[in-house]
């Protein structure tokens, strides 16, 4: 379904962006800068909206990739925004995130050519 497939790249291009706004930035700074930390935060949410508009039949068929876990991260970076752990965050971030791409690299749909290169 060409929704998951956009949804799938939504995921992609959003954890793209959390590596390219954590690329130069240490742990230390990470904790206390609270512009990169909402950055991230989003974005992981916005993988975490996206992975929950996936279809259950996509899921079921790309068993490798944690889709609960995702959505359940989200919904506790939307609904428990009081007890974030920027320490928690940030294993996500280099832990998770660089695995979660390599997973989904795969899958991500090709550009298609525009009509002027044809």
């Amino acid at each position: 379904m060409w929704r998951d497939d956009a949804y799938v790249l939504d995921m992609f291009l959003a954890a793209q962006k959390v590596q390219k706004f954590v690329n130069d930035v240490s742990e230390d700074k990470f904790l206390f800068d609270e512009v990169v930390q909402n950055a991230v935060i989003h974005q992981i949410q916005i993988i975490g909206e996206a992975a929950n508009k996936v279809t259950l039949e996509y899921r079921k068929e790309h068993t490798q990739i944690p889709w609960q876990q995702i959505v359940a991260l989200r919904n506790r970076l939307v609904h428990e925004y009081f007890n974030i752990i920027p320490e928690r965050v940030w294993e996500v971030v280099k832990e998770d995130i660089p695995d979660l791409i390599k997973q989904i690299e795969p899958l991500v749909p090709p550009d298609e050519p525009s009509k002027s290169e044809d």
